[in-house]
């Protein structure tokens, strides 16, 4: 069916533009000479997973364990949790996981590698462990190379761990002192190095020149490598950029300038930030406004006229926020509607 005929509000992912954005990155780190490992939380469907793996990811990236469970579960088996995990029950899982993949987490102090450590001596698995740092994002990590030289040790002498490397996020050119120190200290206590992981969309080149094994990127799935050139406030939005778009019913008409769709805050993001997104049918359609069901289009700009029934198609500003919004997520190709996919991602957040 056309994607017009889709129930709305529908979620749906050109992959023509889904392929190209995966091939992109790809070949924009072999050509750098850095391994990629593509992150998922952007997408959360193991199939565009496993596209990001044949086109050359080592691997993937999760956030939270409900999504590496989904991971696995559909044949992912290389995975790296950017997270403290803390706590009985997610230890428990985490090793449930080691005994099927290859698992690798990172830890920023002694209080989470010994909770990791002692479940996986009592399930007799191995976790592999990367010393996180922080470099500029003041969110989790040691805050100087001696701690992280001083945690990798810890790490060492623990049992059911295999210590790995070094992770920071973001990859920034001033972090280079910190990261610098840190290798050095690594090094001269001969702790494995075997990766030093650095991360963001955009980054890529900065991983490469600071010395890094591999780079962790993943919103360019629905972004695209214009995001690397790319303002950020959703200017630069396009049909040939991004995927993912909605698929939206104009169900009032109630004046001249003025058109209401079936998508609001619950469909496109709780507080979104001006613009809302693009409409692709009609350029001189703005998304103005947003309450929490309804979707205010201000056609002052457009010559064209509009009926309730009437469909639109708007490529939301933070794609990434929508994907764990909706039941079911539709692949298209040239808006013709190839399969439907029960989002099993969503709402992983524990």
């Amino acid at each position: 069916m056309h994607i017009y005929e889709l129930d709305t509000p529908s979620v749906v992912i050109d992959l023509d533009v889904l392929e190209k954005n995966i091939k992109g990155m790809a070949d924009h780190c072999k050509k750098l000479g850095i391994t990629l490992r593509g992150h998922t939380k952007s997408h959360k469907n193991p199939e565009i997973a496993k596209m990001q793996v044949a086109a050359g990811s080592q691997g993937i990236v999760c956030q939270k364990l409900g999504d590496a469970e989904n991971m696995v579960r559909n044949g992912l088996d290389d995975i790296l949790m950017t997270y403290n995990i803390v706590g009985r029950q997610k230890v428990q899982r985490l090793c449930e996981l080691a005994r099927q993949v290859k698992m690798t987490v990172t830890v920023d102090s002694l209080a989470v590698a010994e909770g990791i450590s002692k479940q996986a001596t009592h399930d007799g698995v191995t976790i592999g462990v990367l010393v996180e740092i922080d470099t500029g994002s003041k969110r989790t990590g040691v805050q100087s190379p001696a701690a992280a030289e001083e945690l990798g040790k810890q790490v060492q002498s623990l049992p059911g761990l295999e210590l790995r490397g070094l992770m920071t996020y973001p990859s920034v050119a001033e972090s280079k002192p910190v990261i610098d120190e840190a290798v050095e200290r690594f090094s001269n206590a001969n702790l494995p190095l075997d990766i030093i992981s650095g991360g963001g969309t955009g980054h890529e080149q900065q991983s490469k020149e600071l010395g890094f094994t591999e780079h962790r990127s993943g919103s360019y799935v629905y972004e695209g490598l214009t995001r690397i050139q790319g303002r950020g406030d959703g200017s630069d939005l396009s049909p040939e950029r991004c995927p993912l778009r909605v698929v939206v019913t104009i169900v009032s008409v109630p004046t001249d300038d003025r058109l209401i769709v079936d998508g609001g805050m619950k469909t496109f993001r709780l507080f979104p930030e001006m613009p809302y997104g693009l409409v692709i049918e009609d350029s001189g359609l703005v998304f103005s406004g947003m309450s929490v069901e309804h979707g205010h289009i201000d056609t002052s700009g457009s010559n064209k006229k509009y009926a309730v029934g009437d469909r639109l198609t708007v490529i939301p500003t933070y794609q990434e926020g929508v994907t764990n919004l909706h039941d079911e997520i539709v692949w298209m190709r040239d808006d013709q509607v190839t399969r439907v996919w029960r989002n099993e991602g969503r709402g992983k957040v524990k």
